[in-house]
């Protein structure tokens, strides 16, 4: 692609300027991710930078946005990243790319903080897109009420997904009261359909065919008024640096503190533990622990390392092999034996206790054993929402989303709260923290940022402490 047709990023002083557009629906299942990866794509083959962002607390729909974009893709989430990081990460990726992609979570209006919150805040335009496959004139009453419910919400248009045919295309957009906001339709298909499993979508990383996927979309796209449309045609934005406006949450911080200089983290990372924000690896380091990743489904075993980090993920799926890890276990109680922490998250400390067994208990697991109980799975979701930890005067903000439950005789050292809600340890409610020796474990997924030194305490650096409850904020 000539680079004289590719516009480039635009700053004036504190705010940089491009295309952006936060894609967004009336429910989840619509179709966001497929859509905004799809558009990621289909701007990136042809040479233009293309940065993604995915609004609330997600692991899976990042990856098919990290395919498409070839670029890591970041959390927005008013509170459990932040405001100030949110503008820092927005501002400083307008700076760089010709197009910034927001996928919202949800509903447009569904949760506290909710993609429209973000979008509001920000002055990103969104993007509706809407699971059309049984509905015509309605269509544009459920176009017109996701625009007018909240008065000042930045628009794009909306772009109806499985659309049975062009006849139902035409009228879908015919419902609409202002025929502007059509940015296309893509058709029915199963071939367009990102695979699903209890937790969300499969992650890109784990198909042959990702790209394929994307790409077909991206071809389908292409002859959309949406795909049709340049980066100097989309919605410009200006994005300002944090602390340049009236009530910015922008912080003078000075150097991150080396509160880990010095040591070694051993973080598992594969199919079974994928459930690592970019941004929490980037904290690591910034507190000067040096990384080493390992991955127990390769049969790889223990790096020498001061602290191991088990992230959450798909234990269960790989349960049978994940029972043969001997040399792995084996090496894990060793440094747990010998004093060195281990912070097991979700999938991590599921892991670690004795015995998984699927929802019916036909099959039952022999792992890892560090910690005493059995970790059973559910056909519902048995944990969702955002969460905050307190360790010592410290609390790290972070989220829990699972489908199992551990029946274990250790009482919970401490127990997560809600946002707002002061939390007693050990009353029902929250998620548990199980300390045993140097094992630190829960349900509870970990924004590091939020709290640098409660952090540090959780690879060792200072000894873990537990208030006798959580501060609301």
């Amino acid at each position: 692609m000539d680079a004289s047709l590719t516009p480039s990023p635009q700053t004036n002083g504190t705010g940089a300027t491009c295309a952006a557009v936060l894609v967004a629906a009336p429910a989840s299942g619509q179709g966001k991710t497929t859509v905004a990866a799809a558009l990621a794509r289909l701007h990136a083959r042809q040479g233009r930078r293309v940065r993604a962002f995915k609004c609330g607390p997600d692991f899976l729909d990042p990856h098919w946005l990290a395919q498409a974009t070839g670029a890591p893709v970041h959390s927005l989430d008013l509170w459990m990243t932040g405001e100030a990081d949110c503008r820092a990460r927005l501002r400083e990726a307008a700076a760089c790319c010709d197009l910034l992609i927001v996928e919202g979570v949800m509903g447009l209006f569904d949760g506290t903080p909710s993609a429209a919150d973000l979008a509001g805040r920000f002055g990103l335009p969104v993007l509706a897109v809407i699971d059309a496959h049984a509905m015509a004139g309605t269509f544009g009453a459920l176009a017109f009420g996701l625009q007018n419910f909240r008065p000042g919400l930045p628009w794009a248009g909306v772009l109806a997904n499985r659309v049975g045919s062009e006849r139902h295309a035409g009228m879908l957009q015919e419902a609409l009261r202002d025929p502007s906001q059509w940015l296309g339709a893509l058709p029915r298909d199963a071939g367009f359909t990102l695979p699903e499993r209890h937790l969300g979508l499969v992650g890109a990383n784990e198909l042959g065919d990702a790209m394929a996927r994307l790409d077909a979309v991206a071809d389908v796209l292409a002859a959309t008024p949406l795909g049709r449309m340049q980066p100097a045609q989309l919605p410009q934005v200006c994005f300002e640096a944090a602390g340049t406006e009236a009530g910015s949450e922008a912080g003078t911080a000075g150097a991150t503190p080396r509160l880990l200089a010095g040591r070694t983290i051993a973080i598992a990372r594969d199919a079974a533990f994928s459930f690592i924000y970019p941004a929490n690896l980037d904290v690591l380091t910034s507190l000067g622990a040096r990384l080493s990743f390992f991955s127990p489904l390769a049969g790889d075993g223990l790096p020498a390392c001061d602290a191991v980090w088990l992230p959450g993920g798909y234990p269960e799926l790989h349960a049978g092999t994940l029972a043969g890890c001997v040399v792995l276990r084996d090496a894990l109680a060793a440094h747990v034996a010998a004093g060195r922490p281990v912070w097991a998250e979700c999938g991590g400390m599921m892991a670690l206790f004795d015995e998984l067994a699927t929802h019916d208990a036909a099959q039952v697991h022999r792992l890892w054993g560090l910690l005493p109980g059995r970790v059973t799975m559910q056909k519902r979701l048995a944990g969702l929402g955002p969460q905050q930890l307190a360790l010592g005067n410290h609390v790290l903000r972070g989220h829990t989303f699972h489908y199992s439950l551990c029946d274990t005789p250790l009482v919970p050292a401490g127990r997560t709260a809600r946002p707002g809600a002061t939390q007693p340890v050990g009353a029902r409610g929250g998620e548990a923290l199980y300390v045993h020796g140097p094992v630190r474990a829960s349900y509870f997924h970990a924004w590091f940022a939020s709290s640098l030194e409660a952090t540090a305490r959780l690879f060792g650096a200072t000894p873990i402490e537990l208030e006798s409850h959580a501060p609301a904020e």
